[in-house]
């Protein structure tokens, strides 16, 4: 059933893991002949033009870096990884060193490990802070070198003052530049990574500094807020704007009543900043530490996840009628997905004149907020006022969205705290709770019961996943798991940068009872349609996708696209644990796919509490003038076009 339902064609073959740099490296190790490379005692053979630092890796010889990162292109500028190269007179940088012919290399000489000291003595003659109270404290790189390299004290000076003023004026990302080495790789993360190109390197020398355009607080910048450069940052120069202490106030006052929601990438990624390896699932845990914490009610944000997929698709459905049926030529298509707060931001400042693509549905954090001080408040008689709403979410850019003026529908601001993965585990901590060794426990009702397809919204390409499952029983009355094996949509998973697929919808079934208020008969004009679809994580890649639509390319043909500002999705969030890496956010993929294939139900329209919340509050269905009041955006246009 399957193959006559739908084809696949061959996606992009750039990811947003890998720059264009890096990429060619690895063409070249891929199309290369083997070499002969001796690594302190140890012979191997390596594919030519690969580095000295992936040859140690092979060998495994662990060389120190500070500038390196394996999602980043090559810089060779913190220089902690010199080793000596015989018949070369000088220390060469093991990150940029391209092996072309035999060579034998030392990596732990009396030179190389003197060199390396002197390198860490200055860059700490040039950092300012303490230790104990660095919010990267015994998670700081440069801190780690200091110890294994025997720095008791400060050979060249230290900064006694910051010479450099705090930059706080963002919701997302605090920038404090006195304790920035140099290494860059928040500059080629902004503009490789995410071709954003917010942050540069200027002057020269002992001048040297990382800034912005004509050194403009981030927030007058276009800094989209995604916190991938905090992700990278090996220091604490950058960090996430923390709400913690404004939490912990809410908390202590009897007055308040606390209500957190849980996105799905934290439970997947959480037990990290507790020594568990990537990709332990913790929610029943979790869940004992938050309420522990002193939170009132522990809900569950996969129930606006599948809220998210029933408003989204219903807007799908109606902008596909006015542009099939009512023959409506000013309907936008394709229709793109608005979860990500730091992918709107991104089309706001790069393609404005897409935004009436961009779907008007809120994400599920901001419908979580707006249901909580309404239906909830409602339904157990409590003042929407003394209900304080956080949000623990795997992204920084959801400290700005919660910000927005017009996240207010409630008639109150909808979600008053964002709060990340990190800060989480620190008030974890910080309540003297060790998680992993908690008991487990459920989310509170009756927001705590939700759907496996709200769940793998944390992956890329979860969304779409999500849409399908219930787009494709909607429509055409058959069940997903006819259509896709164990409801696996495999064509939108996976990390490459840009996924393709199409869905031939064959036959056509009645129009659901949720759906009558749209006043839509039956389904006749989508039948024999092929629904064209994309996926793209990385604004790198929404780039591409979007000079691809602005030409008229393949993508301009597509029906509907997920986009998510974050390599790899929300579970590679610039909220999550530090280190990233490919591997990393792989694993916590894996979690996420495991814990939706445990769960009973699996498709956002089976979800009883979503039939509950439209047959008790939002009684004129989706897309209604209600929801549309809720729990979509009305700061612009978007919405018009459909209602």
């Amino acid at each position: 059933m399957s193959q006559e339902l739908f084809s696949q064609e061959k996606p992009f073959s750039q990811s947003t893991t890998r720059s264009p740099i890096s990429q060619r490296a690895q063409d070249i190790e891929q199309n290369g002949s083997e070499i002969s490379v001796t690594i302190d005692e140890y012979s191997l053979k390596v594919r030519r033009g690969i580095t000295i630092l992936q040859a140690a890796k092979q060998a495994n010889v662990r060389i120190p870096t500070l500038c390196n990162h394996d999602d980043l292109c090559i810089a060779g500028v913190c220089r902690i990884c010199v080793v000596e190269v015989e018949g070369q007179q000088t220390l060469q940088t093991a990150c940029s060193y391209p092996i072309t012919e035999p060579i034998k290399i030392q990596t732990s000489s009396p030179q190389v490990r003197r060199a390396r000291r002197h390198i860490l003595d200055l860059m700490l003659s040039e950092h300012y802070g303490e230790c104990y109270s660095c919010i990267r404290n015994n998670n700081c790189e440069l801190q780690a070198l200091a110890k294994e390299y025997g720095v008791d004290f400060y050979r060249f000076g230290h900064v006694s003052n910051p010479k450099l003023e705090v930059d706080r004026s963002s919701y997302s990302v605090v920038r404090d530049m006195n304790k920035c080495i140099l290494c860059r790789r928040c500059v080629r993360t902004c503009i490789d990574l995410q071709e954003v190109g917010v942050l540069e390197a200027i002057n020269r020398g002992d001048e040297t500094r990382i800034t912005t355009f004509m050194d403009k607080p981030l927030a007058d910048v276009i800094c989209i807020n995604c916190g991938q450069c905090i992700n990278r940052c090996p220091t604490g120069a950058l960090r996430a704007n923390d709400s913690s202490d404004e939490i912990w106030a809410a908390i202590d006052d009897p007055l308040k009543h606390v209500i957190i929601q849980t996105a799905p990438s934290p439970r997947a990624a959480i037990g990290e900043e507790f020594g568990l390896p990537p990709g332990t699932s913790v929610t029943r845990q979790m869940n004992t530490a938050l309420r522990r914490c002193g939170f009132d009610k522990i809900f569950d944000t996969n129930f606006t996840a599948d809220l998210t997929i029933i408003e989204e698709g219903t807007e799908l459905l109606l902008r596909l009628k006015k542009a099939l049926v009512d023959k409506d030529s000013s309907i936008a298509f394709p229709q793109f997905t608005s979860c990500s707060p730091g992918w709107v931001k991104y089309i706001e400042h790069f393609y404005p004149e897409y935004l009436q693509n961009v779907s008007s549905a809120k994400s599920p954090q901001q419908m979580f907020g707006a249901v909580m001080k309404t239906y909830y408040a409602q339904k157990h008689n409590i003042n929407p006022a003394s209900i304080v709403t956080v949000a623990l979410m795997p992204c920084s850019a959801k400290k700005f969205e919660c910000n927005r003026p017009e996240m207010n529908a409630s008639g109150l601001k909808d979600i008053d705290y964002g709060i990340t993965t990190r800060e989480m585990a620190q008030m974890i901590k910080e309540a003297g709770i060790d998680l992993p060794a908690l008991p487990k426990s459920g989310f509170d009702e009756p927001f705590g019961e939700a759907s496996g397809a709200g769940l793998i919204f944390g992956a890329t390409g979860g969304v779409m996943e999500a849409a399908l499952r219930t787009v494709v029983e909607i429509v055409t009355g058959l069940k997903a798991e006819e259509v896709w094996d164990n409801l696996r949509v495999e064509p939108v998973r996976g990390f490459e940068g840009v996924k393709y697929m199409e869905l031939k919808i064959p036959k056509i079934g009645p129009v659901p009872e949720l759906l009558k208020n749209l006043n839509i008969p039956n389904w006749d004009f989508l039948e024999g349609v092929t629904l064209k679809v994309a996926v793209a994580h990385g604004t790198a890649n929404a780039h591409m996708v979007m000079e691809d639509i602005k030409s008229g390319g393949k993508f301009s043909e597509c029906h509907f696209i997920e986009f998510m500002a974050c390599p790899g999705g929300c579970l590679g969030g610039g909220g999550q644990p530090i280190p990233t890496s490919s591997e990393i956010r792989a694993a916590r993929a894996k979690a996420i796919y495991a814990e939706d294939e445990s769960l009973e139900i699996r498709k956002s329209h089976e979800n009883p509490h979503i039939t509950q919340i439209y047959k008790e509050f939002l009684t004129d269905g989706p897309c209604s003038e209600k929801s549309h009041k809720l729990l979509h955006t009305h700061y612009t246009n978007r919405g018009k076009a459909i209602v």
